[in-house]
């Protein structure tokens, strides 16, 4: 009870100095001029001008009935482990001290071994039920962890291959362990390379890359296991062309039977996250003053599937006899690719 508790003493802190709970997420809140992110108790604010930082964190912490000791650590670097550093008008985002605790945790940290260019091997990686079994020289399921942690904030170049281990936390084998490692391999390359943000100035702009592999284990996969005929979704969510949401996962939900079927699919898991993130554009456009440009924020979806273009971009929504019965999830594509 006690997270809920202080969780709830700290929305009533920040909302009495006018900083109010958004309704597209409980741990943004956003005022007049400064907007802040909680993660339980670090808080990370924004403003155009200092001076407003200052005032309102003053008034947090002299305040008599909903007070807060907050200690100031000066920028946004370091918060919840991601580096943050400004070079020519460009903002790189590092993880070099997650990276050192993965490298630590493979046992890599000698000079001896040498690094890999590519995070994973050009075939895919399979159950292996019959391989060798896992030597447990690490805590597997803790190097995904921090792999997951790491892919998820400040390299998307790792999406695919955590993902491809991930699949097996819970019975892994030796195959699976030597991925992890080729991925330790090319951490230990790439130590100090990261997400470089390159924003576009007062145009709020937003672009969506999906795709889709189809079918990408068959033929690798045993023929008995129900994710040997499963596709992948990939995608990749700009805003003011700054990446903020990239995936990689096979679509459990179903099997596809065509490259079509499985575009359509990719293209609506997409959509579902790109809704939301529609909303929180337009509410933090206009705390920087960006009022006068919603009108040139555009949607934009890249979908290089010839037939999944076709269903979802045609009004009113129409369908061939063989995807009828996926009708649905064109209809959610349709709304935004129109």
């Amino acid at each position: 009870q006690a997270p809920k508790a202080f969780h709830t003493y700290l929305v009533k802190a920040l909302e009495q100095q006018g900083l109010m709970q958004s309704t597209l997420d409980p741990c943004l809140f956003i005022g007049e001029k400064v907007v802040a992110v909680t993660f339980v108790d670090d808080t990370l604010f924004w403003a155009k001008d200092e001076k407003d930082l200052t005032s309102v964190m003053v008034a947090l912490r002299n305040a008599k009935e909903y007070g807060l000791l907050l200690e100031k650590e000066g920028d946004a670097a370091g918060f919840l482990g991601v580096d943050l550093k400004k070079e020519n008008g460009q903002i790189v985002m590092t993880q070099t001290g997650l990276i050192d605790r993965i490298i630590s945790a493979l046992g890599l940290e000698g000079g001896d071994i040498r690094p890999k260019l590519t995070p994973a091997e050009h075939k895919p990686l399979v159950r292996d039920t019959d391989g060798t079994p896992a030597e447990g020289a690490f805590s597997y399921s803790s190097v995904v962890g921090m792999l997951l942690y790491l892919a998820g904030h400040s390299r998307p170049d790792l999406a695919y291959s955590v993902n491809c281990c991930a699949r097996y936390m819970f019975a892994p084998r030796k195959s699976h362990e030597d991925a992890l490692i080729r991925i330790g391999q090319y951490l230990k390359g790439t130590r100090d390379k990261g997400l470089i943000l390159t924003p576009t100035s007062s145009v709020l702009n937003v672009e969506a890359y999906p795709d889709a592999d189809f079918g990408g284990l068959f033929g690798h996969e045993q023929p008995n296991d129900p994710a040997c005929v499963k596709s992948r979704t990939g995608f990749v969510i700009k805003v003011a062309n700054c990446p903020v949401l990239w995936k990689s996962q096979l679509q459990s939900s179903k099997t596809a039977l065509s490259t079509m079927e499985a575009e359509i699919t990719a293209l609506a898991h997409c959509c579902r996250e790109l809704f939301p993130i529609i909303d929180m554009v337009k509410t933090l456009g206009k705390i920087y003053g960006l009022e006068e440009q919603l009108t040139q924020m555009n949607v934009s979806i890249h979908e290089d599937n010839a037939g999944a273009l076709l269903l979802a971009s045609t009004l009113p929504p129409q369908f061939t006899p063989r995807s009828k019965w996926y009708h649905i999830e064109t209809d959610v594509s349709t709304r935004l690719c129109s």
